[in-house]
């Protein structure tokens, strides 16, 4: 190869991985949104109840990449997309310390506000909200600015609860698990309590239960119509020696809408990212999903 050629290929080669780490440091993660649907028709839930719900995961507030106006801006798209539910996931505070500063929950918070639904908004927590403050170097307060800020929000959070709605005239639950992964003063443990979520179920009306992570799913049994989780981003970087490594931790429970005898569980991305502010081919999103019944014309 002579030297001209040795030079114009190593600077193409430096050039493409300088765009490249700016697309996955920079534009996925800060820029990319895309809107994922799905439509999920359970066994055992009603023929003429159709449920349109949004699902809002791993926002992980923080400066540059998620602020405030961001998750606003979030909000108003998934109000856009005229829901009669919203669901949340669990880890509203940030997920690492490559940040300029922090988003506080008060922020946040007020940004999520603005999300309206005819059944309202219900709220999972994450690991990182027991784990610390709204970053990782921050004080673990037992999630309570967490749950403050949602409440403030009229974001009503289930842990190892459920309520009972109807649309339509259809009775259906909606019940939120503990977080697995993390409990007060930040231990590893959990505050999970999947039998005492569904003791709270008490007829027959067709269950949803939020989970934000996936593991449960193994455990979850047929009486729950769909399972929804975030936590695992995806894999967040999906390139296939990561994602290998990802399947294997998570037991196969990464990404999307999975079905296993007769279950259903669908895995959001989420919005933020952890360990470090880097997404490559699994954007942000936000959820679409229709229960029940596809509308005419709809696929599946």
């Amino acid at each position: 190869m002579s030297r001209r050629l040795f030079l114009q290929t190593a600077g193409g080669a430096a050039w493409a991985t300088s765009a490249l780490g700016s697309y996955a440091f920079a534009f996925e993660p800060g820029f990319r949104l895309q809107v994922t649907p799905y439509h999920v028709d359970p066994p055992g839930w009603p023929a003429d109840l159709q449920l349109r719900a949004v699902v809002i995961a791993d926002i992980h507030a923080c400066e540059p990449f998620m602020p405030a106006a961001r998750i606003r801006s979030i909000a108003e798209l998934a109000n856009a997309l005229q829901p009669d539910i919203v669901f949340l996931l669990g880890d509203y505070s940030g997920g690492h310390n490559f940040v300029t500063g922090p988003v506080m929950p008060d922020q946040w918070g007020e940004a999520l506000s603005v999300l309206k639904a005819p059944l309202g908004a219900y709220a999972v927590l994450g690991n990182h909200d027991w784990m610390h403050g709204p970053l990782p170097n921050m004080p673990a307060d037992d999630a309570a600015g967490v749950r403050n800020a949602l409440a403030a929000a009229h974001i009503k959070v289930l842990e190892n609860d459920a309520v009972r709605l109807v649309k339509d005239g259809h009775p259906f639950w909606v019940a939120g698990l503990g977080d697995q992964v993390a409990g007060p003063a930040g231990r590893v443990g959990g505050v999970d309590d999947l039998p005492g979520a569904l003791a709270k179920i008490t007829d027959g009306a067709p269950a949803i239960m939020l989970a934000h992570e996936p593991f449960v799913f193994k455990r979850m049994p047929r009486r729950v119509a769909l399972t929804l989780s975030g936590h695992t981003h995806g894999g967040q970087v999906n390139i296939p020696f990561v994602q290998d490594r990802v399947s294997r931790v998570f037991k196969d429970l990464v990404y999307g809408h999975i079905i296993e005898d007769q279950r259903h569980l669908i895995i959001s991305a989420g919005l933020g990212t952890s360990h470090a502010p880097i997404r490559f081919m699994r954007p942000p999103e936000l959820v679409e999903i229709t229960v029940g019944s596809a509308p005419l014309g709809a696929g599946s």
